[in-house]
């Protein structure tokens, strides 16, 4: 619940932020961004190519041409705020200088030479991501790492070890034919390929593609009656995110995953963390989990997005039990812990993991929340909670928010949809107060243009 004093913090910021900073109010205000024109060079731009694309996204008619910090910019050089961070995968801000320059450097060291051979970078990246989570207070048993390339490939990494490490420890051939069922949640996302898809049980991304990979079954988040009907000695995994992104940014409950943690054991089952969305860093933790006691830790924990600040890198990080279930030509990948990811990764960790990061996701959050928290008590027939931590935030509306989106876009600000009717809030962690403040001001200014 946001108090009083957060609430008159976020007032007060929305006033700083129009009060001194030149033609804030009316840069909201006005529909200054609206979508590019058919003569633009966005609208020819979008013509000329968009015959060439399979059809599997729906997007405005802007093309965005570069960006930096929590800014970008569209081919009619409009600047617009970014609460949306690529999707929670910009979290040090776009075109980061120290990204470039490590990026520039090794793509002219050595990019790629696949793992048939060792590379002094992966090798330190898997250090540094063990120690860290460990460090953090995050899963206590934290070993070894797989490197893939994205969130649902270490996804299927993860569903493919803990059928692999229960076949493994079987004790008899009976048991090793039947523990092979995994347990997901409603609500959930895990992916878009078969296995991380089979694991998302929303009719609309499954319906197209059935039948999905059998032996999943699904329960309902934060109800542990749900998880002990299915449930059983069949299980061999039980996969969630301790925050539901795509979901609707729903946390889960301390108690709901000490409980579950303690399901899992006592049917040999492993406990799967989806942290790709709500880990490193974004909930002012390193992980999202890092601040559950360790009898809640998990023995795999999923990650990608922040992980490579834009540069496609996941990994999938294992108990030493796990591990040791995994034999050589289990599982592979071409890219995956290349000597460029598995180095623009090492810095992205590093930086995520500190001390003042975090602080800072803290602090931008209680800005965040007083902010949101002021204009749901402008907008109360609209705006019917605020959701999350540190900044992966849900602003759940009463109606479909689409026309919110684009308010906010002709208006110079960037958001996205999670769920049902929600607004999801996941800029980068080091945005500055004061685009915090323009961001909050366009976002009432839009509320306003659709009647909220």
């Amino acid at each position: 619940m946001i108090n009083v004093r957060m609430m008159q913090r976020g007032a007060a910021t929305l006033k700083l932020a129009r009060a001194t900073r030149v033609g804030v109010r009316a840069y909201a205000k006005q529909a200054t961004h609206p979508d590019p024109a058919e003569d633009s060079v966005s609208a020819q731009t979008i013509k000329k190519y968009d015959p060439f694309y399979v059809p599997t996204y729906s997007r405005p008619g802007l093309v965005l041409q570069r960006a930096k910090g929590s800014h970008v910019w569209d081919l009619e050089d409009r600047k617009y705020i970014d609460f949306t961070a690529g999707i929670a995968v910009n979290a040090l801000g776009h075109a980061n200088e120290e990204v470039a320059k490590i990026i520039y450097d090794q793509a002219t060291t050595v990019m790629h030479v696949s793992n048939l051979y060792f590379n002094e970078w992966t090798g330190q990246l898997n250090k540094l991501l063990v120690e860290k989570t460990v460090e953090s207070g995050g899963m206590k048993d934290a070993a070894k790492l797989f490197l893939c390339n994205s969130g649902s490939e270490a996804n299927e990494a993860a569903i493919k070890f803990a059928r692999k490490y229960a076949k493994y420890n079987a004790p008899n051939d009976e048991v090793r034919a039947r523990k092979h069922e995994i347990v997901s949640f409603a609500n959930s996302f895990h992916g878009r390929t078969m296995g991380s898809l089979s694991a998302t049980p929303n009719p609309k991304y499954q319906a197209p593609f059935s039948p999905m990979v059998p032996g999943f079954k699904y329960a309902t988040y934060n109800d542990m009656a749900s998880v002990d009907a299915v449930v059983s000695e069949n299980t061999c995994a039980v996969i969630i995110e301790p925050i539901q992104g795509e979901g609707g940014v729903f946390p889960a409950t301390e108690e709901f995953m000490l409980a579950l943690r303690k399901k899992c054991d006592e049917v040999g089952a492993l406990l799967i963390f989806d942290e790709i969305q709500c880990g490193l860093g974004r909930t002012g933790t390193f992980w999202a989990h890092s601040s559950l006691p360790p009898a809640a830790h998990p023995d795999i924990v999923t990650s990608a997005k922040a992980l490579g600040n834009g540069f496609p890198v996941g990994a999938t990080l294992v108990t030493d039990r796990v591990a040791d279930a995994i034999k050589i030509g289990d599982h592979g990948t071409t890219y995956g812990g290349n000597p460029l990811a598995s180095r623009v990764a090492l810095y992205t960790v590093g930086e995520l993991s500190s001390k003042s990061l975090l602080d800072g996701v803290n602090r931008k959050s209680e800005l965040f929340r007083a902010g949101l928290a002021d204009l749901q008590a402008k907008y109360p027939d609209y705006i019917s909670e605020v959701r999350g931590r540190g900044l992966i935030l849900g602003v759940q509306c009463t109606r479909d928010p689409s026309d919110l989106i684009k308010a906010a876009r002709e208006r110079g600000l960037l958001v996205i949809t999670a769920g049902v009717n929600t607004v999801r809030i996941v800029p980068p962690l080091n945005i500055p107060d004061e685009v915090i403040a323009d961001g909050l001001a366009a976002l009432d200014d839009a509320l306003a243009a659709i009647g909220a």
